[in-house]
């Protein structure tokens, strides 16, 4: 997924839609956005196309992270926390995996 189109409420809503085919009735906020992805692992629920497994976890990864908002970009962080969280606190495993960085990342000396 590319920050760089993570621009409003209304384009973070339809680029997660679109990328994780949420579907029609999607209420496009961030109650809605749980709900969805709180079903990575349950296609039977018809709520995303893409699904992972409590082996095999959804990876969201964002590039250009840096680019988000920051209202968008808390959101993401404490949505995605609360999806895991309340799988969790019902004896389900974590499902979602979130992947990016807010700044370039800085190569340190002696590494290759």
């Amino acid at each position: 997924m590319d920050g760089n189109q993570l621009t409003t409420w209304e384009t973070f809503h339809d680029v997660f839609a679109e990328a994780l085919g949420f579907p029609s009735f999607y209420g496009r906020n961030m109650n809605a956005w749980i709900d969805c992805m709180t079903s990575l692992d349950a296609p039977e629920d018809g709520m995303t196309t893409v699904h992972g497994s409590p082996t095999d976890p959804v990876v969201l990864h964002v590039e250009n992270a840096a680019s988000i908002p920051g209202e968008l970009f808390d959101a993401l962080n404490e949505c995605g926390a609360f999806v895991n969280w309340r799988r969790i606190d019902v004896g389900e495993p974590a499902i979602l995996v979130l992947s990016y960085w807010r700044t370039e990342p800085v190569a340190r000396s002696g590494t290759t």
